[in-house]
């Protein structure tokens, strides 16, 4: 064990589920706001390139952020070949995110991560895997992920995974309506999504690989937030392009104004693409520095992934021991 350990506790964030967080209840939409909002591509870029150089954490403090990092992780599996037993390994696995015997010697306990997401199918084998560990079941919906479904379908399928338990809907948004400017038109889908969550928590997915500019990224963060978003989230994860660096500012420096203007906090999820635990650091440290320590939490930070967690693992056991190991130790069930 290394000689600069610190007490893991005290560096990981104390708020945990949704709880403390008041709904994002929107408001009208102000098209004076959106069409105000510009994005200079080459200046975020720019600002983008120099954040994985920006903030380096190394050893216990490194240990601690990449321990966070679990907290805030969607734990997710949607493949087509999806079985009842995968899904229960998986809440298993978020359960008991690290060995034990690694989580005593960094002297933690009651680790868990932020959410496990699945498809529709698979919530209510999730929420009973699930049952008393206070961890909730998301559910990606609306026609994931192409969005394209009949209107009333996408509707009805949101109101099915709330019936089954999904206390979070991830929808996706119809892109079109933000490539042609239609921004009533997404407005009222997204307001028509949030009223069918009811009491869940609902995250808007903009795939913003399709959204063609960071200028559309940022109009479409506001506009989903304006209709009641309790996150937004980056991408499905089916796109050629995910969460990247310069999207993830855009749109987290949206949520800042939204927050600015009306004093409510809509969280954040970068989604595909990230699965190094190095990775994870760079945009948690990007959060600290645009929104401040409040957002480092999982009522308002989620990292979409499933790959990310074995890494993660495997590096808290390369601080424990000084080795690094297998790869197929770390499984996700």
């Amino acid at each position: 064990m290394q000689t600069d350990r610190l007490d893991m506790k005290t560096q990981l964030p104390q708020v945990t589920g949704h709880s403390e967080v008041p709904r994002n209840p929107g408001m009208p939409l102000d098209m004076d706001w959106v069409r105000a909002v510009q994005a200079n591509t080459s200046a975020i870029e720019r600002r983008a390139a120099t954040l994985p150089g920006r903030r380096s954490v190394k050893k216990a403090y490194q240990a601690a952020w990449l321990l966070k990092a679990i907290t805030c992780i969607d734990l997710t599996t949607l493949s087509g070949d999806d079985t009842a037993e995968r899904v229960r390994r998986l809440c298993a696995k978020a359960r008991q995110p690290v060995a034990p015997a690694l989580l005593e010697t960094l002297g933690m306990d009651g680790l868990t991560v932020g959410a496990v997401c699945v498809y529709h199918d698979m919530v209510e084998t999730a929420v009973e895997a699930l049952k008393g560990s206070g961890i909730p079941v998301a559910a990606v919906s609306t026609g994931f992920p192409a969005g394209l479904s009949p209107f009333h379908l996408r509707i009805a399928e949101i109101g099915e995974s709330v019936k089954a338990g999904a206390a979070e809907i991830d929808i996706v948004i119809s892109r079109r309506h933000v490539l042609s400017g239609d921004w009533q038109a997404l407005y009222d889908e997204m307001r028509a999504f949030r009223e069918a969550c009811g009491d869940a928590h609902v995250k808007a997915i903009l795939a913003t690989g399709e959204l063609g500019t960071l200028r559309n990224v940022v109009r479409a963060s506001l506009v989903c937030m304006m209709a009641g978003a309790d996150f937004i989230k980056t991408s499905t994860g089916k796109e050629s392009v995910n969460a990247t660096l310069p999207v993830s500012l855009v749109m987290i420096r949206a949520i800042r104004d939204y927050h600015a203007r009306t004093g409510i906090r809509v969280g954040y999820k970068p989604a595909g693409g990230i699965s190094k635990a190095k990775d994870s650091l760079v945009y948690l440290s990007l959060i600290k520095e645009e929104l401040g320590d409040r957002w480092l939490s999982p009522d308002l930070f989620r990292f979409g992934a499933s790959s990310l967690l074995g890494d993660i693992e495997r590096q808290l056991e390369h601080y424990v021991t000084g080795a690094y190991s297998a790869g197929y130790r770390h499984a996700m069930g």
